[in-house]
């Protein structure tokens, strides 16, 4: 079985779904880790953006290089860092032996994904099951990682109230979490010794007069284009991170934090399963039509939420409004693949990816100011739904023509 598709297939799926789980396993008892050795608030909150500066850089670095270097020693490095922040964090009481596990391991502050994993796997993907199958593919992919995290959050929880109820410390149990963590590295690293050379891009030099830039060379200008846009809804979708949007519903509503909890499992739910429709849909009218004509609707309910006069209807619109929000995910993330070289497509999915990340960084300390001000705290679902319905017409724009090989066969 080791070496055929469906054998790597399967082992990127396991890889997915392992590290997501570490994730939310992990991010449940971090904060509470650093707090009780005794670290304020503003320390935690500095350690945590240290952690997401850190992927920046070694995600820019490693997705860069794996389409040269191989994509399977880059992801081995990857979880060796995920066995270092699980190693280190909870052997030490010493800030900067912790800020520099923070910022040189992998550790997910929030949860999510984190790190050069993503980029590579699915280059990986892209390589192995073909044009054909590539979005529905991802929009499995992606429903795998929700449905892993959900799952972390609630097992790590568990597993440290489960070891102070049986008298260990709370200190000891924290400790044994992040241990955990590096356990679950690795595995990861054994798991991904297990993928076969089908996974590795296709050697290729740079067409002749063009050089590699961060890791691209004939599809450059087109990912440079992409990451602008897809930094352009990275920082409309800041304004509406959950977190603010729960806090929204308390302003507003005097919503309580259980309800809250349920109204976003539900949310986070639909929008998990509408993410399998994409590859369908793509298949009746494209990856670029896929990823507009659903993005538009999901962003005008959006900003009619704020405009519902009582706490159902608001939940219902954003219930409507999730149950369409995450077609253009896979949708995207399959166009990225499709409209570069092979042997850019790790590069071209970190670098887009980072554009994101990027682009989201500074939003929600705007929407949290506006949010401050009770005349202004509906304004970040009005400028987030413009800003994205610009980007999906800047999209279509630029775009719309510019066909993946799948498309274009059939024009």
């Amino acid at each position: 079985m080791r070496g055929s598709p469906r054998a790597d297939l399967a082992l990127l799926f396991a890889t997915r779904i392992l590290r997501i789980f570490a994730y939310g396993f992990v991010s449940v008892t971090l904060a509470l880790y650093l707090h009780a050795l005794g670290l304020g608030e503003r320390t935690v909150g500095l350690l945590f953006s240290l952690a997401l500066l850190g992927d920046v850089a070694i995600s820019l670095w490693i997705t860069t290089s794996a389409d040269r270097v191989g994509r399977r020693r880059m992801l081995l490095l990857g979880a060796a860092l995920v066995v270092l922040a699980g190693g280190v964090l909870p052997s030490t009481d010493r800030l900067a032996l912790i800020a520099l596990a923070a910022f040189a391991g992998i550790v997910s502050p929030n949860g999510s994904e984190i790190g050069p994993f993503i980029s590579i796997e699915q280059s990986a993907l892209a390589q192995i099951v073909g044009d054909g199958l590539r979005t529905r593919v991802f929009a499995w992919y992606n429903l795998a990682g929700s449905f892993a995290a959900a799952l972390g959050a609630l097992a790590g929880g568990s597993f440290v109230q489960g070891l102070q109820r049986a008298g260990i410390g709370e200190l000891p149990s924290y400790r044994a979490a992040l241990y955990a963590y590096a356990g679950i590295g690795l595995v990861l690293c054994l798991l991904f010794t297990r993928l076969s050379g089908a996974i590795e891009a296709p050697p290729r030099a740079a067409p002749p007069g063009l050089r590699r830039r961060f890791g691209l060379h004939r599809s450059r200008r087109t990912v440079l284009r992409l990451s602008g846009l897809f930094a352009l809804d990275a920082f409309g979708g800041g304004f509406v991170v959950q977190g603010l949007l729960a806090y929204w519903f308390h302003l507003r509503f005097a919503v309580e934090p259980a309800a809250l909890g349920a109204i976003f499992f539900g949310a986070n739910a639909l929008a998990g399963i509408s993410a399998l429709l994409a590859g369908r849909i793509a298949a009746r009218i494209g990856l670029i039509r896929t990823m507009v004509f659903t993005h538009i609707p999901s962003n005008l309910l959006l900003m009619l939420v704020p405009l519902m006069p009582t706490l159902p209807a608001a939940i219902g619109l954003l219930l409507v409004r999730f149950s369409i929000s995450q077609m253009d995910v896979p949708a995207r993330q399959s166009y990225t693949m499709a409209v570069v070289d092979p042997d850019e497509r790790s590069a071209a999915s970190g670098v887009t990816t980072i554009a994101r990340s990027v682009g989201a960084l500074v939003s929600p300390t705007l929407s949290g100011a506006l949010l401050a001000v009770p005349a202004l705290m509906s304004a970040p679902f009005f400028i987030a739904g413009a800003l994205k319905i610009a980007y999906d017409l800047l999209l279509y724009r630029g775009f719309s023509e510019h066909l993946p090989p799948e498309e274009a066969r059939r024009a």
